[in-house]
């Protein structure tokens, strides 16, 4: 066997293990979240489980990957980004429920139209699987985790709790990690060298 069917092989089954755990992942958080067990009016998780259900999606139909990060710091992030997040409760009385649901809903559009550009190219480990250009693609380089940032702001807004912004607080700085560890694996890629010297910013024009 050649040394690039190895690297295939175990890119495949790098690839077939992240959709495994993805999939485990998301039935998980259905039991957590399945509307019955919530109080009425509580929407927020419903908008997370839609959300959520177009990544598997995606995630079921997607190409293979060029590559994909064997690093396990690379995964422990992915998923320890993705876990953290679903541990925020209900809060206490809203500081703004007007903008806080404004900020949700607009994160929300972010995160799944950025989810709608990259399509087939959908992950949560670090991998290359083309470069997208276009779509929110065009203005920053990661519009899906600047629209989770959004939805996350305005969650506190409506549910504020010292827990929450705890939750938080741990959950962005995994983010950005996730950011750079993603920047890593691409940055090998003569295209997106390209992309990145046309598209600046990572998640806010101007800013970072």
């Amino acid at each position: 066997m050649s040394i690039s069917s190895i690297f295939q092989n175990r890119s495949r089954m790098l690839d077939v293990l992240e959709q495994v755990l993805v999939l485990t992942f998301f039935a998980w958080l259905v039991w957590r979240l399945y509307p019955e067990r919530l109080p009425s009016g509580y929407r927020f998780p419903i908008l997370l489980l839609i959300s959520e259900g177009l990544a598997v999606i995606f995630l079921l139909i997607r190409r293979r990957p060029e590559h994909i990060s064997a690093n396990l710091g690379d995964w422990a992030l992915a998923f320890a980004g993705s876990v953290v997040v679903l541990l925020v409760g209900k809060g206490g009385e809203p500081a703004s429920s007007v903008a806080g649901t404004m900020l949700m809903l607009v994160g929300f559009i972010v995160h799944v139209g950025a989810k709608l550009s990259l399509r087939r190219s959908f992950g949560l480990v670090a991998a290359d699987r083309g470069v997208k250009r276009r779509g929110l693609y065009a203005f920053v380089r990661h519009p899906m985790y600047a629209g989770y940032i959004l939805t996350h702001i305005g969650y506190l807004l409506v549910a504020p709790s010292w827990w929450n912004l705890a939750v938080y607080c741990v959950a962005w700085p995994l983010l950005i990690a996730r950011i750079f560890a993603e920047e890593r694996v691409l940055g090998a890629n003569p295209q997106y060298q390209d992309y990145a010297a046309s598209a600046r910013y990572r998640l806010v024009p101007g800013v970072f």
